[in-house]
């Protein structure tokens, strides 16, 4: 069985990111993996996230009606919503952790879908936040996703 795999949001950028390929290839990649293997999730705020990242940044600029379909079909991933549990989750890992209120909330909402694993490129790689391990895909780039998901407990 393969973990259930977080996604935050600067992977879906740098998806549709052409300023750096060799980061657009790599997300590429695990994204496309984890669409296949159905172990991808996410929360609305990475969708939120996502949205104004590409339709406000000036070197993105995407028209927000494409961004629009490309977050509906993101809705397949079963976006986590933020929930009372959610912030109190968050509230004791930013102060336990020493991490910005986003990414805290972003943890908890990986915690509370079951992830075994955070792709992320803002959190420390390799930490573990209560069973949920941070990959930095970038900096894990030897390791191919179906070798790094094969390695993380269920």
């Amino acid at each position: 069985m393969i973990a259930q795999v977080f996604v935050d949001t600067n992977i879906f950028v740098y998806r549709h990111d052409e300023s750096d390929p060799s980061k657009q290839a790599c997300a590429e990649e695990w994204i496309t993996f984890l669409a296949r293997s159905r172990t991808g999730r996410l929360s609305f705020q990475v969708l939120q996230e996502f949205y104004v990242t590409l339709t406000r940044k000036e070197r993105l600029a995407y028209d927000p009606a494409e961004v629009r379909e490309i977050v509906r079909d993101l809705i397949a991933w079963r976006p986590v919503a933020t929930d009372a549990r959610i912030l109190e989750r968050a509230w004791v890992l930013q102060d336990q952790h020493a991490v910005s209120w986003w990414d805290a909330l972003i943890v908890a909402a990986a915690q509370s879908c079951g992830c075994s694993v955070l792709l992320t490129e803002d959190l420390q790689h390799g930490h573990d936040f209560g069973g949920v391990r941070v990959i930095n895909p970038f900096r894990a780039r030897s390791e191919t996703p179906a070798r790094i998901m094969e390695a993380q407990p269920c």
